[in-house]
């Protein structure tokens, strides 16, 4: 076998705290995340970053992925340094075991910048995509009103801001995030609602001007979903209902909109082709993260140009980001550039 795959969990502070309403990030303060290095033997001194992030709510951790890469390399074999080899080695990992997601992200992540490297392509044109994508937004945490009021004022110039929900005090954050905030505000419930609360809060949503609402309900109650959807305005779009591509099919007719994650579906590769079979599907597409580094984050805006919308903001969170080589522009659209692979490496100290 020419790959080599080492790895190192990180445990990595947050800038601020950061809860949701299923809160099981390091109480809020630090996330773990999980980086690999890939070497192939035909390319020496050729290093290709990846990452995973482990979340158990999806059944994972980094034992889980340590347990699993020698099963997905020995799938994956010697791949052909190219798009198609690439798409091979989606497949093969794709049929040797179901889910799992980071673990396959990390693994599908390098092989992208380690090909990438190899051939002086950069990530989004060795999948065949555009660089020009939409801005990310920027993200909130459930906390009392008047501080999440002023995270909202510090990250105004964000051209769309999401705001957590599922406490005790929705209506009173979101009230104080408007009189801070002219722009679109997406609401987030991470599954914290019951349809009755959620039906009781549609007007006051609408009137203050919410773009969307993602996950109120858990994610089995597909039935929930549907009757909030039909009595609904806004666009509902699915997250935790949403992990890997074979959840489209039962989603239509359910949500507007499907988030897409790279840790839930397995990468670049396999998130590239759930955006594109869902915009087929009638869905808008929003692509997700996690608290991560640049390395998923870089990986992410190779495929962002399939989304409608993009949250793309996990690495802006950490209070120190072990990568860079990534940068947001003034427009807040993640900069893609010709630099091969991923375009990120590790910060010096």
């Amino acid at each position: 076998m020419t790959l080599r795959l080492r790895h190192e969990v990180l445990s990595l502070a947050l800038r601020d705290p950061f809860r949701i309403a299923r809160t099981e990030h390091g109480g809020g303060h630090r996330v773990t995340t999980v980086i690999v290095e890939l070497e192939d033997d035909r390319f020496p001194g050729v290093v290709g970053y990846g990452e995973g992030y482990p979340d158990t709510f999806y059944g994972e951790t980094p034992a889980s992925m340590a347990a699993l890469w020698p099963l997905l390399l020995d799938a994956v074999g010697e791949p052909e340094p190219s798009t198609a080899g690439l798409e091979v080695a989606g497949a093969a990992m794709a049929d040797a075991i179901r889910w799992n997601g980071a673990a396959k992200c990390a693994l599908d992540s390098a092989l992208l910048d380690l090909v990438g490297k190899a051939t002086g392509r950069p990530a989004w044109r060795l999948l065949g995509l555009s660089m020009s994508i939409p801005p990310t937004d920027f993200t909130i945490g459930l906390d009392e009103p008047a501080v999440v009021a002023e995270r909202a004022r510090r990250a105004a110039a964000f051209p769309a801001l999401k705001i957590k929900v599922g406490g005790p005090a929705d209506m009173a954050t979101l009230r104080a995030v408007r009189e801070v905030y002219g722009g679109p505000i997406r609401v987030d419930a991470n599954t914290g609602w019951r349809p009755e609360v959620a039906v009781a809060l549609l007007p006051e949503l609408v009137a203050l001007g919410v773009e969307l609402i993602e996950q109120p309900f858990p994610a089995r109650r597909l039935d929930w979903l549907a009757d909030l959807q039909q009595a609904s305005t806004l666009p509902i779009v699915a997250d935790e209902s949403c992990v890997a591509d074979e959840d489209l099919d039962g989603l239509v007719g359910v949500v507007a909109g499907v988030n897409v994650k790279l840790a839930k579906c397995g990468g670049p590769g396999p998130a590239a082709r759930m955006l594109a079979r869902a915009r087929d599907l009638g869905f808008r597409t929003f692509l997700g993260c996690m608290e991560e580094t640049s390395v998923v984050i870089a990986a992410s805006a190779a495929v962002a140009s399939l989304a409608d919308w993009v949250d793309l903001d996990g690495n802006l969170l950490l209070a120190a980001d072990p990568f860079e080589g990534l940068e947001l522009g003034r427009d807040h659209r993640w900069q893609l550039s010709d630099r091969p692979g991923l375009g990120v490496f590790r910060r010096r100290p």
